[in-house]
């Protein structure tokens, strides 16, 4: 029997009006709020979404219900919500965000006091309220505003980057997407004394300017963009700014790339000798820091696992290749500005990503999927795990999905926590090998899920 979950890698999430309606996200709310202790007091906020007023709205009516008070930040990203949820003792924050899914998503996502992302066993609890829907009634809490909060984390990333060597001669292109960091990543980066050039940084949750998921085939208006104005460096971010990629003159910098990159540095400044990743990481980290005799550790998916991986092994920093960032520094929270802040602090010319990576194996890094409404993905899973014997691998790694491991290559077939596809990554020293593994995983994915 498939387990009844309302919790994916990173939160709750949903088409709005299908399986996300205003009644549902009521329902969770009052989960959450029984959870909590009577007359907690809790944040929220919101990414730029059209539906992020009704969505906030619904979870804000429950948990004052419940008779929890409610502290409503306005709009913010993400890893702003999650700091201020620590730094201003809320018991806990309450993100509304579908962070990098298209417009029509939306979604709820829940930290601790300490801006740790919730733990499994909290989730289980929640749904266990949730479907025995148990839901505790009382003296109804109270509702604040407090809508702007930029200073307070500014303050709290200048404390943390104190003395930063940026150079001041580096022209950064800042792309919130139209998301979340629209208006307060720019800003925060002028104020560090930056030169900066903004784009897509009006707040609108149609998301006009480029998809809120930034990879290589939406930024490449971006990347005009940046030629144009004879920049260094694109620093962009997706909905909610729990991710960020980076691009140069000559294009998008990859996945693996900048982890890889921000990692040695993060290493070399804190002497930690452990990372946490997942197994959908390439094998670039590994390199990257084989000579400062750095283990990686690859876990689940979802910057929720690695955070608390991270955590577990007093990691130098934990990293997901979509451009998460945990550095214990600032909270084990994903924070794409701070790692910005921090990659900036260290680089003297935007070319030596490029340059120290000239040093490294030439790795081909691909990624695809494969729609799998949710409901078939458990029993497609299985079936591909049944069918492992297609493939001559020389490992099998089942901790989340089937990661097949080969002499010179690898292939992750995995069902999405956050969208309804199946995903199918692959790497390889070879480009040819790499197409053929993608193409291999997509086809057999897509005949089970004809067949489910």
């Amino acid at each position: 029997m498939q387990t009844r979950r309302l919790f994916g890698t990173s939160g709750i999430r949903g088409v709005v009006n299908q399986n996300l309606s205003p009644d549902f996200c009521r329902q969770v709310a009052s989960a959450i709020g029984t959870t909590l202790p009577p007359a907690s007091t809790v944040c929220i906020a919101t990414d730029t979404r059209v539906s992020r007023d009704m969505i906030k709205e619904a979870v804000t009516a429950s948990l004052l219900s419940c008779g929890i008070n409610v502290v409503d930040l306005g709009i913010l990203p993400t890893p702003a919500l999650a700091l201020l949820t620590r730094e201003s003792g809320f018991a806990a924050g309450i993100m509304v965000t579908a962070s990098h899914n298209p417009p029509e998503f939306n979604g709820i996502k829940l930290f601790t006091e300490n801006s740790l992302g919730y733990s499994q066993a909290q989730e289980a609890e929640i749904e266990k309220v949730y479907f025995e829907q148990k839901f505790r009634h009382g003296k109804k809490g109270t509702l604040e505003q407090a809508p702007d909060m930029k200073q307070r984390y500014l303050s709290f990333i200048k404390g943390k980057l104190s003395r930063p060597g940026f150079n001041h001669h580096l022209k950064v292109v800042v792309d919130p997407g139209n998301g979340a960091a629209s208006n307060f990543a720019s800003d925060i980066f002028v104020q560090m004394g930056l030169d900066v050039i903004p784009v897509n940084d009006e707040p609108n949750g149609l998301f006009p300017g480029r998809s809120p998921e930034p990879k290589e085939d939406t930024l490449q208006g971006t990347i005009n963009f940046l030629r144009q104005h004879n920049a260094d460096l694109a620093i962009c971010f997706d909905g909610d700014a729990d991710r960020v990629v980076f691009c140069d003159k000559e294009g998008f910098l990859g996945f693996n790339e900048p982890i890889a990159f921000i990692s040695r540095l993060v290493v070399k400044k804190t002497g930690r000798k452990k990372i946490a990743t997942t197994v959908e990481t390439g094998t670039l980290l590994d390199l990257a820091v084989k000579d400062l005799r750095v283990e990686v550790i690859k876990g689940r998916v979802g910057d929720v696992a690695v955070a608390h991986l991270a955590q577990e092994l007093d990691a130098a920093l934990g990293v997901e290749q979509v451009g998460v960032y945990i550095i214990p520094e600032a909270g084990y929270y994903p924070d794409s500005i701070f790692a910005s802040l921090f990659l900036l602090s260290q680089l003297s010319d935007a070319s030596e990503i490029r340059q120290f990576f000239h040093r490294m194996p030439r790795l081909f890094f691909e990624k695809a999927k494969v729609f799998c409404p949710d409901e078939l993905k458990e029993s497609v899973m299985a079936q591909v795990q049944e069918k492992t014997h297609l493939f001559a691998h020389d490992k099998v790694n089942t901790l989340d999905g089937l990661r097949l491991d080969f002499l010179d290559s690898w292939m992750l077939i995995r069902a999405s926590g956050t969208e309804p596809v199946i995903r199918v990554i692959s790497e390889s020293t070879s480009q040819t090998q790499t197409k053929e593994l993608i193409s291999k995983g997509k086809e057999l994915v897509q005949s089970l899920v004809e067949v489910s």
